[in-house]
């Protein structure tokens, strides 16, 4: 059987079918990291200002906390097209293995019910509670983001590396829910998640007010509005370097055909060298600059590590060059993103050591400026790597993409009316906060949340 067999077997639907769920989930899982890590960056400015009576750390933590709102409505709104695209979509995928991958969804709704009970508390609180019982509404809001995200990851790692289940004449039969939760894919892939999740929130929030920095508002306000997300992502961002190495190397050993896409290897060796940049076509990788014995290396510490080849991977399932290009030069970008924050990370944190003090260049405000779109790419092109290199699987050994799809209808109409509907809510979201930056621009005597009076009696 040939490639271009499979490919002149494949159901109409399919293409159409697998750009709206990319599409969908990239601009979904931009949203995520306001919902898990965003809230915590509100929490810190909250106990700041509880804990030392900083009535600007209150005032971020309330502003900060009415955007989390709006993006938390924005991600259900998108989760929940995302949801429906599943059944709709992929009826080979749920109505065969539902019974194992629906279970990692369910826990991800009840986090989801949680989530939103305490963020409509937490803000309605504001004024209506006392200060440290309002701030400890915001916990659940935080846990259950976690929570939430984690069980969507484990439903995405399971498709990696399905494990808790036995199939019998076809159908999935004696589901073992926590072998199904903790699969071997979990650990790795949902601690890289929520640690990029920390970073995109971060960066981009810190950017933010880098911008606002750079256009002549040096007061506390912006410096402490950067400097509160900027710490947490320089925390995480090292943190993130370790465990996408880990998780680089239990894919070489757990998941070698996504792992030969990554490297853009055809032959099996060893001493392969880690190449960078280029792109793969007639079993080779053309423009790419070699490293010698980098692959190997960098998989098993040694140069004699043997990596295997696309050769190995039997043809009818092995994926095309299009798409191993797109899996290596994606983990490339994701990879040079990640270095370059570690970078910046190291200036600002080499900064705070020496002088208590945010560096003084113009070119750390501008690096810093970029940062959170530049972590929102490498976030984008890691989530790249995991889909496209998982193809042409749906679910790993056992549910080809192409047999998952659905064959009925036209998917082009849907997938048209779904860029209108994300449109139009991208741009109402825009629209939105930018009328809220706009009211606290003009706003010249901010109130503070909870007023001076009902702080000073906390801490007293």
């Amino acid at each position: 059987m040939t490639v271009d067999w499979v490919l002149a077997a494949d159901p109409e639907q399919l293409l159409p079918a697998r750009q709206q769920m990319a599409f969908t989930l990239g601009f979904h899982i931009i949203l995520v990291p306001f919902g898990v890590a965003f809230t915590f960056l509100m929490l810190i400015a909250n106990y700041r200002g509880l804990k030392r009576g900083d009535d600007t750390a209150l005032l971020l933590a309330r502003r900060w906390s009415q955007v989390a709102a709006v993006l938390f409505a924005v991600g259900a709104v998108s989760g929940t097209v995302l949801s429906f695209e599943l059944g709709l979509l992929w009826p080979g995928l749920m109505g065969t293995y539902g019974a194992a991958f629906g279970i990692p969804f369910a826990i991800e709704g009840l986090f989801f019910f949680i989530e939103a009970i305490f963020v409509a508390i937490y803000i309605y609180g504001w004024e209506r509670m006392k200060p440290w019982p309002h701030f400890w509404t915001g916990v659940p809001v935080v846990l259950s983001g976690i929570g939430g995200t984690s069980s969507v990851v484990a439903a995405n790692a399971w498709m990696n590396q399905p494990d808790g289940f036995t199939m019998r004449n076809g159908e999935v039969v004696d589901v073992r829910p926590m072998d199904v939760l903790l699969n071997d894919a979990f650990g790795y892939e949902a601690l890289h998640m929520l640690l990029a999740a920390y970073m995109v929130a971060g960066f981009t929030v810190a950017g933010v007010y880098a911008v606002g920095m750079l256009r002549g508002r040096r007061d506390r306000y912006h410096r402490l509005g950067l400097l509160i997300p900027l710490t947490v992502a320089a925390i995480a961002t090292p943190m993130q370097i370790v465990v996408g190495d880990v998780a680089a190397r239990e894919v070489f050993h757990n998941e070698p055909a996504k792992f030969a896409a990554i490297e853009a290897l055809y032959e099996t060796d060893t001493h392969v060298p880690e190449v960078l940049g280029g792109y793969y076509a007639d079993d080779d990788v053309h423009y790419g600059v070699h490293i010698p014995w980098g692959a190997s290396i960098l998989s098993g510490y040694v140069p004699s590590t043997e990596i295997r080849g696309l050769e190995e991977v039997p043809t009818e399932v092995r994926p095309t060059d299009r798409a191993v290009t797109i899996v290596h030069l994606s983990f490339d970008v994701m990879v040079g993103i990640g270095m370059a924050l570690l970078g910046l990370s190291a200036w600002f944190g080499w900064s705070w050591w020496r002088r208590r003090d945010l560096p003084r260049s113009k070119w750390f405000l501008r690096a810093t400026a970029v940062s959170g779109v530049a972590a929102i790419v490498a976030m984008e092109a890691g989530w790249v790597v995991t889909e496209v290199g998982r193809q042409p699987w749906t679910v790993v050994g056992h549910l080809l993409t192409r047999d998952a799809v659905t064959t009925e209808g036209n998917i082009w109409l849907l997938y048209t009316a779904t860029l209108v509907l994300y449109t139009a809510v991208g741009a109402a979201t825009l629209y939105v906060l930018g009328l809220m930056r706009r009211r606290w621009r003009a706003a010249d005597d901010p109130t503070v949340p909870y007023g001076p009076s009902a702080v000073g009696e906390e801490r007293t």
